[in-house]
């Protein structure tokens, strides 16, 4: 049976690592579930610990936790075990047993999962109501196939989509791709849990990356049916593909992204003083806006440049036209409207470290005021989670002895 008290917080049991899968669990903690990550034992003769990403970026605390693994992970659990060893395997059917779990999730490779024992019938053996998720490269077809995000990117037109006209292909900022796998299966879990609520069954879901990506192609491979030649919907810059105005101007002392959405914007961008001289019946539907997109866009830019960034949104916010400056990463934090959503963790040794605030905020993070403890050490909670299992001390030394545990 799963977790039925409905005071109490699911539990996730999560053998990740990467980002894909490890986003995915970080909305489960955002929703006040509480999410285990297992990890592998080190290695003979490596140094390395767990999760690559632990040693990514730069040392906040420790050797295990540098900057690029924190924020995926605040508010999980660890623990170390190894699962090439049968006695591992076990330790894990009974971590999911005795925490009663509602969700396991991985991201490690389908081909690799029976011989780990994460398989989904393996686990559905040791729990049959269990919800098991999959993030792979390529989905059960592909079981073999290793995925990150900037060769799905390379592999599913995302680079041919993205740059400057004449430039080379280029990758998203980012990781979309990672991010949206991860979206799909906290969706694709939530569904699997309504399903279980009726019919108190568990249920197998396998995420593909490729095709999480492919499926956002929405305004993109549909059109290639409908007359639109490749050329048409390729590298366009900063510039929209089938809108026009939209793209970044230069002004005075910056840039200001301007995107005019209909003929009836347009026709009121025209009608401010700044960008009067654009009246022209040329550029009176999009469609001749379209025609002379490069002129149009020359001529956008000849105005802007003669003002500040601040003139130029002045105007247009009067017309009542989407507008933007061109905020530096390091700016998007002190945004008004982001300010007051950060989520906030705290590192061992006492400094505050702002977090990317929840698409959309939930009761337990209101709760909690935002914040989140600081994301586990290298199986930390190994010891903690042993003994809330039922493993004896004198079992547990033994276990981390032999290799079993860390």
């Amino acid at each position: 049976m799963s977790n039925s008290d409905p005071k109490s917080p699911r539990v996730v049991v999560s053998v990740e690592q990467a980002l894909s899968m490890t986003y995915a669990t970080l909305r489960f903690v955002h929703l006040g579930w509480r999410v285990v990550r297992v990890e592998a034992t080190p290695r003979p003769g490596h140094t390395a610990q767990g999760d690559p990403n632990r040693s990514i970026g730069r040392p906040v605390a420790g050797r295990d936790r540098h900057s690029y693994f924190v924020a995926p992970n605040v508010g999980k659990e660890a623990i170390a075990l190894n699962l090439k060893e049968e006695e591992g395997r076990g330790l894990l059917r009974r971590l999911i047993r005795e925490l009663d779990a509602d969700v396991f999730c991985t991201n490690t490779l389908l081909a690799r999962q029976q011989g780990l024992g994460i398989d989904y019938e393996t686990l559905r053996r040791a729990k049959d109501d269990l919800v098991w998720c999959c993030i792979s490269a390529m989905g059960e077809d592909h079981p073999a196939v290793p995925g990150y995000d900037p060769v799905t990117q390379a592999l599913c037109g995302y680079m041919d989509l993205t740059g400057d006209v004449d430039g080379p292909p280029l990758q998203c900022g980012p990781p979309l791709i990672d991010l949206k796998a991860g979206d799909e299966a906290f969706a694709q879990v939530l569904l699997a849990l309504m399903e279980h609520a009726e019919t108190g069954r568990g249920k197998q879901v396998v995420v593909s990356m490729a095709h999480a990506a492919v499926s956002w192609l929405q305004t993109f491979l549909p059109m290639l049916d409908m007359g639109s030649p490749p050329s048409e919907l390729k590298r366009s810059g900063n510039q929209h593909r089938q809108f026009i105005p939209v793209n970044a101007y230069a002004t005075r002392d910056g840039y200001v992204y301007v995107a005019v959405g209909s003929d009836a914007q347009w026709h009121r961008l025209v009608e401010q003083p700044m960008f009067a001289g654009l009246a022209d019946e040329r550029y009176a539907t999009n469609e001749g806006r379209r025609t002379h997109k490069d002129e149009l866009h020359a001529a956008i830019e000849a105005v802007t440049r003669e003002r500040t960034s601040d003139e130029a949104a002045a105007s247009l916010a009067a017309a009542g036209i989407p507008h933007a400056p061109i905020t530096p990463v390091e700016g998007v934090m002190d945004l008004s409207f982001v300010q007051s959503s950060l989520l906030k963790t705290t590192t061992p040794d006492g400094r505050t470290v702002r977090l990317p605030p929840p698409a959309v905020s939930t009761p337990y993070l209101e709760a909690c005021g935002g914040e989140l403890p600081f994301a586990p050490g290298y199986g930390e909670h190994t010891e903690a989670l042993l003994e809330e299992i039922g493993v004896a001390g004198d079992e547990r030394q033994r276990l981390r002895e032999g290799g079993v545990v860390a």
